[in-house]
This record gives structure tokens, C-alpha cells and sequence, in this order.
């Protein structure tokens, strides 16, 4: 369960607050993989790659590697398991939030350099 709190001085906004939950939801879950900044790891890709740009990973896609794993098919980093313990509102606030950051800070070239 996610619990929303807003500190706007009364009014509630849920933008902010499904950001922060994002945020938070990806720190949590993906993080350790992908990295704290979405430029990934030794463990994982970037998210801020072009690979995953919605014209080539949709949302759908997404969801389906959280559900359900992925297998390698872009990176040498190996299969990804199932991320357990998420529900479908927590999935759509995770790629929320990643779709926030790729927009924010661009997409990264494929293959990296």
C-alpha cells in the first residue's frame, strides 16, 4: 500500500506526490540493478538508453519485465527476474516516474560509448 502525503500548505497534488512515489518505488525496486539515477549498473542497463525510448520498449513492456522477467536480448547483463511484491498501481507509478526521468534528461546513445 502507498501512502500519499502532500506538504503544499493544505492542497492536496497528486502529481507531486505520484512523483515522489515514483521515486521512491524506484529506489526500492529497481535501483540496485538499474541505478539510483537510471544510468544503470554493473547489474543492469540504463533506462535513460534509446532502447528503452516508448518507440521501442512501450509501457507494456515494461510492466511485462516487472510481471513476468525479461530475457537478455540488448545487454550482456543476463535474464532479468520477476520484481516481486510490486501491485499494478505501484508498476504504473514506477514507469511513470521513468518516463518522467527520460523526458527530463534525454535518452542516451545505443550501444553506449
Amino acid at each position: 500500500m502507498v501512502v500519499l502525503v502532500s506538504c503544499s500548505g493544505g492542497e492536496d497534488d497528486p502529481e507531486a506526490a505520484t512523483a515522489a512515489d515514483g521515486a521512491a518505488l524506484y529506489q526500492q525496486s529497481c535501483a540496485s540493478c538499474h541505478g539510483s539515477d537510471l544510468r544503470g549498473t554493473d547489474q543492469g542497463p540504463s533506462h535513460l538508453s534509446q532502447v528503452y525510448a516508448p518507440d521501442h520498449h512501450p509501457d507494456a513492456s515494461f510492466r511485462a519485465a516487472i510481471t513476468q522477467g525479461s530475457p537478455a536480448h540488448h545487454w550482456q547483463f543476463g535474464d532479468m527476474a520477476p520484481v516481486a511484491g510490486l501491485d499494478d498501481d505501484e508498476i504504473d507509478v514506477i514507469i511513470a516516474y521513468i518516463r518522467e526521468q527520460q523526458e527530463q534528461h534525454g535518452f542516451e546513445p545505443y550501444p553506449p560509448k
